[in-house]
């Protein structure tokens, strides 16, 4: 999927799902730029920065979810 120059996110899930990853406990606004810049085009259904927080929040349209979360939506489909 092609998203504004310069910017990249980690995965794509199927064609409605970008995932940014952080080894971070607290993610900062220069790390959901390129999650943002994704949000901006409205091409996907949901934008996640998955990180080693402790607690899921929302900034904007992104969401940013702590690892263990991720992972047990992940396994229970609820990306798909």
């Amino acid at each position: 999927m092609e998203i504004k120059a310069g910017f990249e996110v980690d995965f794509i899930l199927g064609d409605h799902t970008a995932i940014a990853l952080k080894a971070s406990e607290h993610v900062g606004p220069h790390d959901l730029k390129s999650l943002k810049a994704l949000a901006e085009e409205r091409k996907l259904k949901r934008y996640l920065c998955v990180c080693l927080e402790a607690r899921r929040r929302q900034v904007g349209e992104v969401t940013i979810l702590p690892i263990h979360e991720f992972m047990n939506k992940l396994w229970d489909a609820s990306y798909s």
